[in-house]
Parts: C-alpha cells; structure tokens; sequence
C-alpha cells in the first residue's frame, strides 16, 4: 500500500519559514512525479507545487512561485517543500500526493502563519 507521511509543519510568523518533508513507502517513489497540495477547510484542495521523478521540472502555483521550492531525495524516499517568506494566507494543511488532484495523500501537515 502506498503510504506517504508528511512532517515539518507549525505556527510561525508573517515572514518565517518552514521545511516540510515527506517520507514515502509502499510504490516506487524514484519513478513518480510527485506533488504537494494543500487545503484550507471548506476549501477544495489546491495545487502547490511538482517535481519529476529525477528531481527537475519543478513547477509551482502562483500564489508560492520564488518563495517556495520542491526537492526530493530518491535514496531516502523522501519529498520535501522548502516554504520561505510565510504569509497568513499560507495557513492550510499541507499534503504529499502522487497525483495533482491530491487524490492519493498523506495525513498533512498543518502549516499556521500568524503574528
């Protein structure tokens, strides 16, 4: 079964950053393009960020372009998001997937910017 554990997340200020990791089993995380999403509740789940299965190709929304970054480490099957100059609108929960949709996730993260 494909699990995937997020960890990394807190309460920080306007400004802060933060570094989110997530350690994958039960697939072969070094041939999957994987994905970070994210909600805030009552929300739909949102599109953050991409990579390719060998680490390039990054892709980011909008919304989090320069100041969040993507990386992967294949030989410890672990997903990272690197979350720099936080703003409260990046107060969500945060997850891993296999797909965009976010259909396949972990538990999440909970990420709270605030002053």
């Amino acid at each position: 079964d494909v699990q995937l554990v997020e960890s990394g997340g807190g309460l920080v200020k306007p400004g802060e950053s933060l570094k989110l990791s997530c350690v994958a089993s039960g697939f072969n995380f070094s041939l999957r393009r994987m994905f970070w999403v994210r909600q805030v509740p009552g929300k739909a789940l949102d599109f953050v960020s991409s990579i390719n299965a060998v680490g390039g190709g990054a892709a980011y929304t909008a919304a989090v372009k320069d100041r969040f970054f993507i990386s992967r480490d294949n030989a410890k099957n672990t997903l990272y998001l690197e979350l720099n100059s936080l703003q409260p609108e990046d107060t969500a929960m945060y997850y891993c997937a296999t797909d965009i949709r976010g259909q396949e996730r972990g538990q999440g993260t909970q990420v709270t910017v605030s002053s």
